[in-house]
């Protein structure tokens, strides 16, 4: 494994703003991960931060309001994107408090794979547009992503729209990828790393949080911590059930 120094971190750290909260029993702050946050400032890793979890305990929400705190559009894409398709989001950016490195990234995405679909409609939108300017569509390889399957976009975005020197915040990327897409995209993530980017990811994939140059921060109802990978349910459910997949499913069906 090669070893990566003098990454750029662009983001360094988040926390809580205690005195804007009202109160920690009303949404979005009874979620686990505020309770957890107002307890100190949370730490990036300088390659890759991963959030892991059951569904429930605010992984999306805090990607949501980390993202719309350095600037990108809740539903997501560029720092360049600011259309609206549902008002949905929290007001958790408004209480957040995100500390920058000294360096500024020269490119950066949001991925929400729920709003996917919203952002390749908004790039057609732009796009049919009349101006000067090359379409925005050949960012993302010049082929509508609307005439792709949902996990070609996807893979599409990571390959020709993520240029390096950047921050990319992708929650659940995962959720249209097939096993050797995800292989694909954590080959991609670890070039993009080399190239002087920072990821922060949500995501259930026990395949793309084994990427090694990472933090993986376990976030439940009790805690919110660093874990390793092989220590995560994950890993542990993954490898139990392949090894096993015999036994487990007969005592998983009742046969």
């Amino acid at each position: 494994m090669d070893n990566l120094i003098d990454v750029k971190r662009y983001l360094s750290s988040v926390m809580l703003e205690r005195e804007k909260i009202r109160s920690f029993n009303e949404y979005p702050y009874s979620l686990p991960v505020c309770r957890h946050l107002r307890n100190g400032a949370l730490e990036f890793d300088p390659h890759v931060t991963f959030f892991v979890g059951e569904n429930g305990t605010g992984k999306s929400t805090i990607m949501e309001a980390i993202a719309m705190a350095f600037g990108f559009n809740p539903e997501g894409g560029s720092i360049n994107f600011n259309f609206s398709t549902r008002s949905s989001h929290s007001g958790l950016y408004e209480t957040i408090r995100i500390n920058k490195g000294v360096n500024r990234p020269k490119d950066g995405f949001f991925l929400r794979a729920e709003s996917f679909y919203n952002v390749a409609t908004e790039i057609e939108r732009l796009d049919a547009i009349p101006c000067s300017l090359p379409p925005i569509i050949d960012s993302y390889g010049g082929r509508s992503l609307h005439e792709q399957s949902h996990g070609e976009a996807f893979l599409t975005l990571a390959l020709e729209r993520f240029r390096g020197n950047g921050l990319y915040i992708l929650d659940e990327p995962e959720a249209a990828l097939s096993p050797n897409r995800q292989l694909a995209l954590l080959a991609r993530i670890h070039a993009l790393v080399r190239q002087n980017s920072q990821f922060i990811i949500a995501t259930h994939s026990p395949i793309i949080m084994a990427y090694p140059h990472s933090t993986i921060y376990l976030l439940t109802e009790e805690e919110l911590k660093k874990v390793e990978y092989t220590d995560t349910e994950h890993y542990i459910v993954s490898r139990e059930f392949l090894n096993k997949h015999d036994l487990m499913l007969k005592e998983l069906l009742g046969e």
